[in-house]
């Protein structure tokens, strides 16, 4: 068993990149996607309260459920789709292995 996981961002339709994560440092993947480089703002820290570490998961395993906090950040956000997330709620775990997700826009 490995001790990293391989996350995959939709950068353009048909266009991922590979992202390989530890799953042994308890990180959400917000913290992981922001030390790939990726613009993730996550004013709130991590807290489920801001919104900017939206993403939408396009395949893959499937997640825990999300929490009713994070439920409540989701459905005040200008748009949410079926696979809507909040990256700071979602722990790398080997679960994760695979998963295929898109930044959502800050803006509608």
């Amino acid at each position: 068993m490995t001790d990293e996981v391989r996350v995959y961002v939709e950068e353009a339709p048909g266009h991922r990149r590979e992202v390989v994560a530890p799953t042994d440092m308890g990180l959400s993947l917000m913290e992981v996607l922001k030390a790939s480089g990726y613009d993730i703002q996550a004013t709130c820290g991590g807290m489920a309260l801001c919104g900017t570490c939206h993403i939408e998961v396009l395949a893959g395993p499937a997640l825990d459920e999300p929490s009713d906090e994070e439920l409540y950040m989701l459905e005040s956000l200008p748009v949410m789709s079926q696979g809507s997330r909040l990256s700071c709620q979602v722990r790398v775990t080997p679960r994760l292995d695979g998963l295929v997700l898109r930044l959502m826009p800050q803006q509608a």
